[in-house]
């Protein structure tokens, strides 16, 4: 990706109502769950795809070792897409 080239952005509020816009990095599902690593130029942060009836929702992903895990999991998913020969079969 080219460094002037544009990202999904979107603007998060948090429980305060404050808004931050953040670019989307990624978007991946794990196990029966979809997830969305943002960044914005303060911080990277993973949040959770919740859907509602039609509607989707953004939730932190607080527990440190459950982050620690599906971000490692999706690192390895993203070397193994670098280098196919990787993971054998």
């Amino acid at each position: 990706m080219e460094m002037n080239e544009l990202r999904d952005q979107i603007t998060i509020e948090d429980d305060d109502g404050n808004e931050k816009d953040y670019n989307v990095e990624a978007l991946f599902d794990m196990a029966d769950d979809s997830y969305a690593l943002l960044s914005s130029s303060e911080e990277v942060i993973l949040m959770r795809i919740e859907e509602y009836e039609d509607e989707q929702t953004l939730v932190g992903v607080t527990n440190p070792e459950e982050k620690a895990s599906i971000l490692a999991a999706y690192a390895l998913a993203v070397e193994a897409d670098r280098e196919p020969n990787i993971i054998s079969d």
